[in-house]
């Protein structure tokens, strides 16, 4: 596991950008990226954007597929939308090119990305209870693409995102811990002290079902991105 830290926000968002695009740039057509939609995807996000506008980027060819989606969400607060405003508006994607797991049938999202020959780029944030994707503590690591129920810890996070008690989602469809670590690289984001701890325990802790991103301590192939925050008990 390889982690780089970032004095301030712009090197942040520029060391994450920047590693997308090599990747990208790698495959030449055809890329397969599996992105997560949370709040610390935005500013990278619209650096894609940014590039894509001065002509040094293209997702014209590049296969995209949500990690997550909540189930029983108004539109307008889905992982869906959040792709759609922070990343395909914005860009060259194509939406023909994205996919979106169906929590009716989990596991034909499984069946894609071995049809599309896997996936080359994990893009993960990271839980304060330590999920990746909506893995939650107790998740399995063979897990596959699966429906999970929300902690309360994270539906307290979601709150940010605009959910109240009324409309908030019990359970998400999400890919499983071992659909992520299968994928050729993985980019784990996190900014902010409120990850510092989840942090810690991703680098340091056993590998339990109850601290789901120690996990990636076992592929060879994860990158981890900090801000000063996130690393602050390191």
């Amino acid at each position: 596991m390889k982690t780089i830290l970032c004095k301030n926000d712009s090197q942040w968002i520029e060391e994450a950008a920047g590693l997308i695009c090599e990747k990208i740039m790698e495959k030449r057509r055809g890329a397969v990226l599996a992105l997560a939609c949370g709040r610390t995807m935005a500013p990278v996000w619209d650096r894609l954007a940014a590039l894509c506008g001065e002509g040094k980027l293209s997702l014209a060819d590049t296969r995209i597929l949500c990690v997550t989606e909540l189930c029983g969400a108004a539109e307008e607060k889905t992982c869906r939308h959040a792709l759609k405003k922070g990343l395909l508006e914005k860009t060259d994607a194509r939406s023909e090119n994205c996919c979106f797991p169906d929590p009716g049938a989990p596991e034909e999202y499984d069946a894609l990305i071995e049809g599309l020959g896997g996936i080359d780029l994990a893009v993960l944030g990271i839980g304060e209870d330590c999920h990746i994707g909506y893995n939650e503590p107790g998740t399995l690591f063979d897990s596959r693409t699966h429906v999970q129920k929300l902690t309360d810890r994270t539906k307290r996070q979601l709150l940010n995102r605009g959910f109240t008690g009324d409309d908030m989602p019990e359970t998400a469809v999400t890919m499983g811990i071992k659909t992520l670590t299968d994928a050729r690289d993985i980019l784990l984001l996190a900014r902010g002290s409120d990850k510092a701890a989840a942090v810690y325990q991703m680098l340091y802790a056993k590998t339990t079902s109850y601290i789901p991103a120690a996990y990636l301590q076992i592929p060879l192939n994860v990158t981890v991105i900090l801000d000063e925050g996130a690393a602050e008990k390191l």
